[in-house]
């Protein structure tokens, strides 16, 4: 007697959300993660426009509140790796930099830094490689790789103008929260064209404690004149997700170099791919509706 075949486990289908565009795999069974999901398919034929399959994030976005509208006030951004592309340059620098001085594992403490103001990132450098450590000659050989890089301008992130303009024709409220200094964050907005855009700016100068305390949000809502709870933020660092979450704001994370841990994305709203998700999805909930 022939013995029946053991049934195989189809492999998974790489497919493409339907709402942000992210790669994902489908399993075609309950095993697959969406079939865990306690948000479920099919999704509203109204409301968010999509109908097809969602990637993790999208589809507990739309599922935990498709209709459901924000009552937003104003729209927070950080600047190095949200708006401008700013944090490769940064780790390229670093990197090349620590090399040129015979350092090495300059990718690891490179990544470790996303996010975190200059003053702490020379303490994580000297406790990385000991207070033997070069420090004048670590800065100067990075601000000549970063310098170089950055002579013909500092290119920006998918989606900012775009998202920039949505917020200026809405007339809503946005401001710079970074945790660069007074005087790079003018220069970078410079360099990318879109210093003028901003009336707010707040800086690491502007505060005790940097990111990722909640300092910076608490005052960028305080001079916009919104509870934070009534302000986005979104960022692209671990420690700016940290500080966005702790001020009581949305945080909305768009990871540029460093991918986050779940701890990290369950302070998140929403883990998008780029700036271009980001709007779609404040148009989702009602931000650029009139109050």
């Amino acid at each position: 007697m022939t013995q029946p075949s053991p049934a195989t486990t189809p492999l998974p289908r790489r497919l493409s959300c339907a709402r942000c565009g992210t790669a994902f795999d489908c399993g075609l069974s309950t095993e697959c993660w969406c079939g865990q999901e306690t948000a479920r398919l099919p999704l509203p034929t109204s409301g968010t426009g999509f109908a097809d399959c969602l990637c993790r994030d999208c589809l507990r976005t739309v599922a935990m509140g498709a209709s459901a509208r924000w009552q937003i006030g104003a729209v927070l951004l950080d600047m190095d790796g949200t708006l401008l592309d700013t944090e490769r340059v940064y780790r390229s620098s670093l990197i090349n930099a620590l090399a040129d001085l015979g350092y090495a594992d300059g990718t690891a403490i490179a990544h470790a830094m996303v996010g975190i103001p200059a003053a702490q990132c020379e303490i994580m450098l000297r406790d990385h490689y000991g207070a033997a450590l070069r420090v004048d000659d670590v800065r100067k050989a990075f601000f000549n790789y970063r310098d170089a890089m950055l002579r013909d301008g500092l290119p920006l992130k998918p989606g900012t103008l775009e998202l920039l303009d949505a917020l200026r024709d809405a007339d809503r409220p946005m401001a710079i929260v970074t945790s660069s200094t007074r005087r790079a964050a003018e220069h970078h907005l410079a360099l990318a064209g879109i210093r003028s855009r901003f009336e707010t700016i707040l800086t690491h100068d502007d505060v005790t404690h940097g990111k990722p305390s909640p300092d910076l949000y608490l005052l960028a809502a305080e001079r916009l004149g919104f509870h934070p709870n009534a302000c986005v933020a979104v960022e692209d660092s671990i420690p700016g997700i940290a500080a966005a979450h702790g001020a009581a704001t949305i945080p909305i994370m768009v990871p540029d170099i460093v991918q986050p841990p779940e701890d990290t994305r369950a302070k998140c709203a929403a883990v998008l791919p780029d700036l271009h998700a980001v709007l779609t999805m404040l148009r989702d909930k009602g931000v650029f509706s009139a109050t």
